[in-house]
């Protein structure tokens, strides 16, 4: 039997079975945060949020409304879980593409109990119809219903329990202008440096009972791209690495190797990103790249470019946005070791 045949067969004992589990599940759902206190990064955010709260709880109310906004995976929806359980609420999820009509809004925000805390996801993707359901809802607590068609349709008015709204968009260009101004409370998310990751890798570790030594949770905080979700899920796969190789504790040797096997390099990049870069310093030889082009040669759609990809490279300075497109700098073609043959770069 080969060494690979071996691997597989330890990885299929090791670490498939156990995903099945029912206390590794839970494992997996008690990584998040439960309360302020427990939510790492976000400082003047934490804060703001934790006066919004504090003084709706004093004057014994529901919270204002509350929009996060930030890329993907910085925790907004931990964050609405903890505004219920702060507030000592409970919770419905739902997200905007679901709401497809208005009678979907409709059928949710009539089955709310007092005080409930409403979390809807990408709410930048609700339709024109829901948002116009949506308005009076915010404002007033009630909703405005058609009865029957033609002539004959009347008009009646539900009264609502008191809610709080919690939205969640990666996109705040694309809130319209009426429902964000219904926002109490507007949060901007920002990446996590890696101090701040190292804190929520080792939180992690110990609720997922890895042991990590030396600096095994650094390199994997500095390979996370700034995003808490990015970090759990590469301790997850440095875990299951180090189950299969038979290491009972992820040291600095471990986590490097790890990470390098399943292609993410010290700036935290992985395929796609290194095939971004790689396409903006060859085959497009610097020279400026629309987004719609740069999609299509990647294989990816232009909002997981611009949404996912983009705001990283971004701020580490690999890539830049002209006029006329992206530009991949100086760093960028040291990074992949090439030579920049000018044209776009800055």
């Amino acid at each position: 039997m080969s060494r690979r045949d071996i691997d597989l067969d330890q990885l299929t004992a090791s670490v498939v079975a156990p995903v099945a589990d029912e206390q590794e599940r839970r494992a997996e759902v008690s990584l998040r945060p439960s309360s302020l206190s427990e939510f790492v990064g976000q400082g003047e955010l934490v804060g703001h949020l934790a006066i919004v709260l504090g003084a709706a709880k004093a004057r014994g109310q529901v919270a204002d409304h509350l929009l996060f906004a930030g890329p993907p995976g910085l925790g907004k929806t931990s964050l609405a879980s903890i505004v219920a359980a702060e507030m000592g609420s409970g919770l419905r999820i739902t997200s905007g593409p679901v709401l497809s009509r208005p009678g979907d809004l409709a059928a949710l925000l009539t089955d709310l109990q007092d005080g409930d805390v409403l979390f809807i996801d990408e709410i930048h993707r609700l339709s024109r119809a829901v948002e116009e359901v949506l308005y009076p809802a915010m404002e007033d607590r009630r909703l405005d219903v058609m009865i029957g068609r033609g002539p004959s349709a009347r008009s009646i008015r539900l009264d609502l329990p008191n809610f709080t709204l919690v939205g969640a968009t990666t996109r705040t260009g694309l809130v319209a202008a009426p429902l964000r101004d219904r926002f109490g409370f507007v949060g901007q998310l920002d990446l996590y440096d890696p101090q701040e990751l190292t804190i929520i890798v080792t939180r992690s570790a110990q609720l997922l009972d890895v042991r990590l030594a030396d600096q095994a949770a650094s390199i994997i905080a500095r390979r996370s791209r700034g995003t808490p979700r990015i970090a759990n899920r590469l301790l997850r796969r440095v875990r299951d690495v180090a189950a299969v190789r038979g290491h009972a504790i992820v040291n600095d040797e471990v986590a490097t190797m790890a990470l390098d096997l399943f292609g993410v390099d010290e700036y935290g990049l992985d395929k796609i990103d290194r095939r971004i870069l790689g396409l903006l310093c060859e085959q497009f030889a610097s020279q400026p790249v629309g987004l719609t082009t740069l999609a299509h040669a990647c294989g990816e759609e232009p909002s997981t470019i611009e949404d996912a990809y983009e705001p990283f490279l971004l701020r580490e300075g690999l890539l830049i946005r002209t006029p006329r497109g992206r530009v991949a700098t100086e760093r960028a073609f040291a990074h992949l070791g090439l030579q920049p043959r000018g044209g776009g770069l800055v």
